[in-house]
């Protein structure tokens, strides 16, 4: 595969089921689709475009409808995984191909899981980094997450739940929430482990005020955080919350899924700081029934949850490695 190591990014849109979807593009040869989580934009794959452009790929990363330049659908249920889904597949026909790698992170993770589970003509592999794969299946999400928190702090999947109410503690200053929430998930600003844990929100508080404050983790400098930040000042966080809004809906529309293992060809990067690999640690260890097609999975230490962005180097290497034994 030819390689174009200087390929410059390009931005554009393409017509999806979302309305529009922004994305940015970088090199050429077989198609890489690059799917962010929360609360994040295509942005985060910045380290990513240009390393699989140089190793001879297409890479492309999207806005997650209800993000950046893409289109926001105000309903809730328009975030449910089944049209999350459709929207990938719509970006790789719009760009002229049959065929893509994805590879998400964070809430990209499960889109990009349930995107190869439902599309395996489209889908042929998928790299999931920091959240592991469960399959469908298990208690409705709501009442799950509801047991998690108490009856003194309420887990943070609950607290977006109720429309408004986290946007109306984020928005009035979206630059410090977000510098916060991503220094409280960071290995190297995380909060002790005998601090309050950032993933509750004590009953009449804030989730801002279990963030560390003070300093940005290395990964992330001011101008990052102004990419980020002039993005979610612009479109407001209701387009990125709704994804957590429409979990008990993919609970109901996956149930025939229930079980389903992935069968194409997989791999798994998580940190060994990161609490979604704590709290998943049966669901990594159930990959040789869930994920057959797992070529590895890599806890790398020290790391925390924002993995591309503080372990680039690591994770492109392990990226291109395994792209590289993909048949094509």
């Amino acid at each position: 595969m030819g390689s174009e190591p200087t390929a410059a990014l390009r931005h554009r849109t393409v017509e999806a089921p979302a309305g529009r979807l922004h994305l940015a593009e970088q090199g050429t040869g077989p198609l890489v689709l690059l799917v962010h989580g929360f609360p994040e934009s295509w942005y985060s794959w910045r380290r990513q475009l240009p390393a699989l452009a140089a190793a001879g790929y297409r890479a492309v990363a999207i806005d997650v409808r209800g993000y950046g330049r893409s289109s926001r659908p105000a309903a809730a249920d328009s975030y449910r995984l089944l049209d999350l889904v459709e929207d990938n597949v719509a970006v790789v026909h719009a760009l002229g191909e049959e065929s893509a790698v994805i590879v998400g992170h964070d809430w990209g993770s499960p889109i990009a899981a349930t995107s190869a589970l439902l599309h395996p003509e489209v889908f042929r592999a998928v790299a999931l980094l920091s959240v592991p794969y469960a399959p469908p299946g298990g208690p409705r999400p709501t009442e799950l997450f509801g047991r998690i928190g108490g009856p003194e702090q309420e887990f943070y999947v609950s607290y977006f739940q109720e429309p408004g109410r986290a946007e109306a503690e984020i928005e009035p200053d979206v630059r410090s929430w977000l510098a916060g929430f991503y220094a409280a998930l960071s290995a190297d600003t995380m909060p002790a482990g005998d601090e309050p844990d950032p993933h509750f929100v004590a009953r009449g508080g804030r989730l801002r005020d279990h963030f560390p404050a003070g300093r940005l983790p290395a990964w992330l400098s001011e101008d990052d955080l102004d990419v980020y930040a002039g993005e979610f000042e612009r479109t407001g966080l209701t387009g990125a919350l709704n994804r957590y809004r429409a979990v008990d809906r993919d609970w109901e529309d996956l149930a025939p899924y229930r079980g389903a293992p992935i069968e194409q060809p997989s791999l798994f990067i998580g940190g060994a700081r990161d609490a979604s690999t704590a709290w998943m640690s049966d669901a990594i260890d159930a990959y040789p029934a869930t994920l057959p097609r797992l070529s590895a999975s890599h806890l790398l230490e020290g790391c925390g949850h924002w993995i591309q962005q503080e372990r680039p180097d690591e994770v492109n290497r392990l990226l291109t490695d395994w792209l590289g034994t993909l048949p094509s």
